[in-house]
Order: C-alpha cells, then sequence, then structure tokens
C-alpha cells in the first residue's frame, strides 16, 4: 500500500492538522515507510502463537491506598502569586 498526497491531506483535516506541500511529502515518505515496516511483519508466519492478552501474568498487583501529607497548606501557597487564605486566587472564567 502506498500514501498518495490527498490521503495525507484528509488524514491531515481528520486530525485537524495544518502541512506545507513540503511537511506532507515528508510525513507521506514516513508513513510509506511505516507501511512497509508492517508488510515486513506481515510475511511472519504467527499461525500457531497464541494471542497476547496482557504484558504480565499478574493480576491487580497494586498498592495499598494511604493517605499522608506530603505538603502543607503553607508550603503549597508559599509561592502562589494570588491567594485567598487557604485557597489559590485565578481569574474567573466562566461567563
Amino acid at each position: 500500500m502506498n500514501i498518495d498526497q490527498e490521503t495525507i491531506r484528509k488524514i491531515a483535516h481528520l486530525a485537524r492538522l495544518e502541512f506545507s506541500e513540503a511537511e506532507a511529502a515528508a510525513i507521506g515518505n514516513d508513513f510509506n515507510k511505516i507501511l512497509s515496516w508492517m508488510d515486513k511483519l506481515n510475511e511472519l508466519d504467527t499461525d500457531h502463537v497464541e494471542p497476547l492478552i496482557h504484558m504480565s501474568e499478574e493480576v491487580n498487583v497494586l498498592r495499598e491506598d494511604e493517605a499522608k501529607v506530603t505538603i502543607s497548606h503553607e508550603e503549597a501557597l508559599y509561592n502562589a502569586p494570588k491567594k485567598d487564605s487557604d485557597y489559590f486566587r485565578v481569574p474567573k472564567f466562566l461567563g
């Protein structure tokens, strides 16, 4: 499969990206390299290979959730440009 400039423009439009003609050509070359690499992978015989579902056999190996104070209110607000008692002051952004 070969990616042409029309496909590049369509992908750019869907991704809301804008490219110059030179950039589009470079991206087209990159896409074509990726696709040729994928074609190379398709040459491998994977008939007897089990699909990989998880990267590890471990299931839900999570640490316990422990609440701890890492920084005090005073330390958090120390370098704030504007503060109001215990809170950061920011410009109003809702209309």
